[in-house]
């Protein structure tokens, strides 16, 4: 009887009385039912995952000894609230060494929060009412429109077009979603493309943004992993400070992604909104991990070498994908590679759409991908492939290329 009852009072966000009842099978789900599969058909043979979206190695020990220790400090042990000063300092220095934004007030135009995810979660909060809408790049990561539906606001997507050179087109934005927009937001070095923003790209969004009273949240997530020669923040670009923010992670750079720790930093009064509202959701980030993250900002050498080698392993895949009929290049940023598929394979199977050319990767080559038809149909491979070092490396990415030359596919 009392499950009668629950089934029922589940919030209409949640599907209501047909929560958990949903039939659809989510890609991911796919994927992992595919893996599975896969594996139990070809007992003792290898699967390669291209699919994990994170780091495939531990913090380095530098960052774990300061845990440690930090750990057994009783000064530690208490609520972290907004932030401990030190940490937003050391965010501050290393915006102003990585990015070159300087004069950053730590307390007033930085806040920790505890992985980048929560603070997507959390800003429609301080600025979605029913009716207001938020702009958002597709494909992409959800969580800021999941969170905009649930306070009754409306998702425009703004498509990632390989012509565009994976940015979006604002000009192409009509005037009454220009007229009700209060967020946009953006993900450069982008997941899943690889592709960076550019400083006239950014200026554009500024000017956007002046113009039609939007505030800019920039998800720098990877920011740090840029291949070209200077990484571009978007709080560098003149004006951006007046209208927006920028959330850098250290999952990504630093190897850390389970120790849940980012930062969010730019304009003032959009970095308080989101204090207030963080203030209602928890209590900060353990001081301890903070602590570790700061001795992570002050050693850009950890970057530098999990920068080297995602961009060698890519560099690998590239070779490896291209040899046999694809048509990948280098990301300018990121560990992904976005790769669009084939049309099939000659003289057989057809690819209908890149859901079903990755569960044939899967199924047929034992090589995960995670597929993308939001913008067209693309397969996104990472190179956080788990190994046992550089000659490991090698014998994987040639294991790869050669299940996947076995097969003639059609471009």
């Amino acid at each position: 009887m009392s499950e009668n009852y629950i089934q029922s009072l589940f919030a209409d966000r949640l599907g209501g009385d047909l929560f958990g009842k949903d039939t659809k099978i989510y890609k991911f789900e796919k994927i992992k039912r595919a893996k599975k599969t896969a594996l139990a058909q070809n007992p003792g043979k290898e699967l390669f995952d291209l699919g994990v979206g994170e780091p495939d190695e531990m913090a380095f020990p530098g960052v774990v000894s300061k845990m440690q220790n930090e750990i057994e400090n009783p000064e530690n042990r208490g609520y972290a609230d907004n932030g401990i000063p030190e940490f937003k300092e050391a965010a501050a220095k290393y915006l102003e060494r990585n990015f070159g934004v300087k004069d950053l007030d730590p307390a007033k135009q930085i806040n920790h929060s505890i992985g980048s995810k929560p603070a997507l979660a959390m800003i429609p909060a301080a600025y979605i009412n029913p009716g207001d809408i938020i702009l958002m790049t597709v494909p992409g990561y959800p969580v800021m429109g999941t969170h905009t539906k649930w306070y009754g606001g409306d998702v425009v997507n703004l498509p990632l077009k390989e012509k565009n050179n994976f940015l979006p087109d604002l000009a192409a934005i009509d005037d009454e979603t220009k007229k009700r927009a209060k967020l946009l937001y953006l993900n450069y070095p982008n997941n899943p493309t690889g592709a960076a923003a550019t400083e006239d790209f950014y200026k554009k969004v500024v000017e956007f943004a002046k113009e039609n009273n939007i505030i800019v949240v920039q998800d720098a997530a990877y920011a740090a992993l840029s291949y070209t020669e200077k990484a571009l923040s978007f709080l560098s670009i003149p004006g951006a400070l007046e209208v927006g923010i920028e959330i850098h992670s250290l999952s990504k750079a630093y190897n850390m992604t389970g120790w849940r720790l980012a930062f969010v930093a730019g304009n003032e009064l959009v970095v308080s909104g989101f204090a207030n509202v963080k203030d209602n959701y928890d209590s900060g980030q353990f001081i301890a991990i903070q602590k570790a993250g700061i001795h992570a900002l002050q050693h850009p050498e950890i970057t530098n070498e999990i920068k080297n080698k995602y961009k060698r392993r890519l560099g690998m895949l590239v070779d490896a994908l291209n040899s046999t009929g694809f048509s990948a290049t280098l990301p300018a940023g990121t560990f992904y590679l976005y790769v669009k598929i084939p049309k099939g394979i000659k003289k057989g199977k057809k690819f209908k759409s890149a859901e079903d050319f990755s569960q044939y990767l899967i199924t047929e080559k034992l090589i995960s991908s995670v597929p993308w038809d939001d913008c067209g149909s693309f397969v996104r491979f990472s190179a956080t492939f788990e190994t046992k070092g550089i000659e490991d490396e090698k014998r994987i990415v040639a294991e790869i290329k050669k299940r996947l030359s076995k097969t003639e596919f059609e471009f």
